[in-house]
């Protein structure tokens, strides 16, 4: 508790301009990486509900460009070509076809995942942590909609590359989930088919479509 009033203490004195320099942090990391016309990721996923006794990890990796995405994650291909959203699932043999409407507001899509913060959200600086050799400056954001179901996001940057660190994101029901980027490279030479759905590949799978 006395942490929790120290920090708040601190928090109200630092308001005003929390806000602007928060701003400016994340103006700077939105307009580096929309100069890039790729953008390739190896990403550790963390979820965890402690009252629940749940904690579960894994890795995945994203290829972005502009809305397009490949994701990889728990065995499962998430290919989205800017009008479809297929999941490929190699266990079960079976993909799922959709239009990706994207209507879940709360949702933070691989094209969203590093831009999701301009619409939607109040925010302000938080801590910095020293990570690795790597000064990491956090911004909470809070959503507008007191009807969401996240709680807060805490967007970890890194101060000398502007790139995105992580992200934890806390619901309401107290489940927090952490991606954490492990490699960040951009502008690579893509194969023109990457976010291609070949479905010569899948002849035997299961073909659900939802659309």
């Amino acid at each position: 508790m006395k942490n929790f009033i120290t920090i708040l203490l601190i928090a109200l004195s630092f308001t005003a301009i929390s806000q602007n320099n928060a701003e400016n942090l994340l103006n700077q990391v939105s307009k580096k990486i929309k100069n890039y016309d790729n953008i390739s990721l190896d990403f550790k996923y963390t979820l965890e509900n402690l009252s629940e006794h749940i904690k579960q990890e894994t890795k995945g990796d994203v290829i972005l460009q502009g809305e397009k995405y490949r994701l990889n994650i728990l065995g499962v291909t998430q290919l989205f070509d800017g009008n479809k959203l297929y999941s490929i699932s190699t266990e079960d043999e079976e993909v799922t076809i959709s239009s990706n409407v994207e209507n879940d507001k709360d949702a933070i899509t691989p094209s969203k995942m590093l831009s999701f913060y301009e619409d939607g959200y109040t925010y302000k600086l938080d801590i910095k942590q020293d990570i690795n050799g790597r000064k990491i400056q956090y911004v909470k954001l809070t959503p507008i909609d007191s009807n969401s179901e996240i709680k807060n996001i805490l967007l970890g940057i890194d101060e000398q590359t502007k790139h995105i660190y992580n992200l934890i994101q806390t619901g309401n029901n107290g489940t927090k989930t952490t991606l954490t980027v492990n490699s960040f490279h951009t502008n690579e030479q893509l194969s023109k088919n990457v976010f291609t759905f070949d479905a010569t590949k899948y002849e035997d799978y299961y073909i659900n479509n939802l659309d």
